[in-house]
């Protein structure tokens, strides 16, 4: 059957018009997604909290200022197939861009890492208060005890202290503290196990914890390097030989809140759980959170003879043989 010579003009041009009409806003479409817009401001930060479904972060950007409108964002994501791929975090944008960048970033969570950083020789403490401190963090932990919190990150000992590896931690806004708390745990019992496997043989430890309790009394009795290894050979020989180790920073521990920065000779022959004046072996747990350094130092000691040492005021320690040696260093370095 022949078409009307009309109508097939007609169709013709209806077929024209729609193709026209496609490519228009074809056109217009990929000008949209391609187009950089201006930032509010450079650097320019903002947040897709997690759970945020893609049509609210959609018109988020378009309010922000970073997207023309939240339609043709929405239609790229569905025509890239990236509705449901949009990481949560901080973002950081540094020049202008164009929708499918924006797309591209949040697809692959190019997201601003927080850090938070933990010293050696902090106690668990200080750690804590550093956690709720800092605003990125979901304070999971806050209202939690100290057991309570090791039953959380899978801890099977009895305190916390000392048991979280000091350094810094990278992570995405309101990430738990208790997963960073998990993170510096495992972190520790990676460099305690290492230790352990390479121990200097005869050592006078028996686990890997003793170990990191003496770990923790040499990060807190000196913060020069070089004297770790002789610290540590101090100690253990007193160990080997029966003698208290007599260390002033496992005293203060012990004493709390009830030490106002003065210690003191009633201070020291008082006797308490952390007293190793009064009490020999190592004290029930670790004091603060010792670094590599020190755990290495306290798992391969120095060879030496030295049984005692003395700080000198100028972040170094002298070692002495014998008592009155040391009296003698006691009077020079603490008393002149």
């Amino acid at each position: 059957m022949r078409i009307p010579e009309r109508l097939f003009h007609t169709l013709k041009y209806l077929i024209v018009i729609t193709l026209l009409g496609f490519f228009f806003l074809v056109g217009w479409f990929y000008y949209l997604v391609n187009t950089t817009s201006r930032l509010p401001a450079t650097p320019y930060e903002f947040s897709i909290e997690r759970g945020s479904s893609f049509r609210s972060i959609a018109h988020q950007l378009t309010r922000n200022g970073l997207l023309p409108n939240a339609w043709s964002f929405i239609l790229l994501s569905k025509i890239l197939g990236h509705e449901s791929s949009v990481k949560a975090g901080d973002y950081v944008l540094t020049e202008n861009v164009s929708p499918i960048q924006i797309l591209e970033y949040l697809v692959k969570g190019d997201v601003k890492q927080n850090q938070i950083r933990f010293i050696e020789g902090w106690t668990f403490s200080q750690m804590r208060e550093a956690l709720y401190q800092h605003p990125s963090i979901k304070h999971d932990t806050l209202h939690l005890n100290e057991q309570e919190i090791l039953q959380l990150i899978g801890a099977t000992e009895e305190k916390a202290e000392g048991l979280f590896f000091p350094d810094t931690y990278f992570f995405v806004r309101n990430s738990s503290d208790v997963d960073i708390l998990k993170r510096a745990y495992q972190k520790m019992h990676k460099h305690l196990k290492a230790a352990w496997s390479s121990r200097k043989e005869s050592l006078p430890i028996k686990s890997e914890y003793e170990g990191l309790i003496l770990a923790s009394i040499i990060e807190k009795e000196t913060g020069k390097e070089s004297d770790r290894s002789l610290i540590a050979g101090v100690l253990v020989n007193r160990l080997q030989l029966g003698m208290r180790l007599q260390v002033d920073p496992t005293v203060i521990y012990g004493m709390g809140s009830n030490f106002d920065g003065n210690l003191r000779k009633r201070d020291l022959l008082t006797d308490q759980e952390y007293n190793t004046y009064t009490r020999s072996g190592l004290p029930p747990s670790p004091i603060a959170m010792p670094g590599l350094p020190s755990i290495r130092a306290a798992f391969n000691p120095a060879e030496t003879d030295a049984l005692y040492f003395v700080a000198k005021g100028n972040g170094e320690s002298h070692f002495s043989t014998n008592l009155q040696d040391h009296n003698r260093a006691v009077q020079k370095y603490q008393k002149r």
